[in-house]
């Protein structure tokens, strides 16, 4: 999934959808973010604007808040797959 297609779910009126939204965004920046993170690590990127450090805690907080958005999704009986 990308950004882009959980719009409709984010501007819905119902909670259960902006949820969904919520999950997938989390997810999908969660993954970006990771990916740009191992590029550092490998030296494919060279941003000495961005401390690895910081990125990898950011990482980290993200994780858990993923954790959390997907018990709630559990709790509505959806699956992350949804």
């Amino acid at each position: 999934m990308e950004l882009n297609e959980t719009v409709d779910l984010m501007m819905s009126e119902n909670r259960k959808d902006r949820l969904k939204a919520e999950y997938w965004q989390t997810k999908v920046r969660l993954e970006k973010l990771n990916a740009y993170i191992a590029k550092l690590n490998a030296g494919e990127e060279a941003d000495v604007d961005d401390s690895v450090d910081v990125l990898k805690a950011q990482s980290t907080a993200m994780n858990e808040y993923l954790y959390f958005l997907d018990l709630r999704m559990k709790m509505y009986g959806f699956l992350a797959a949804e």
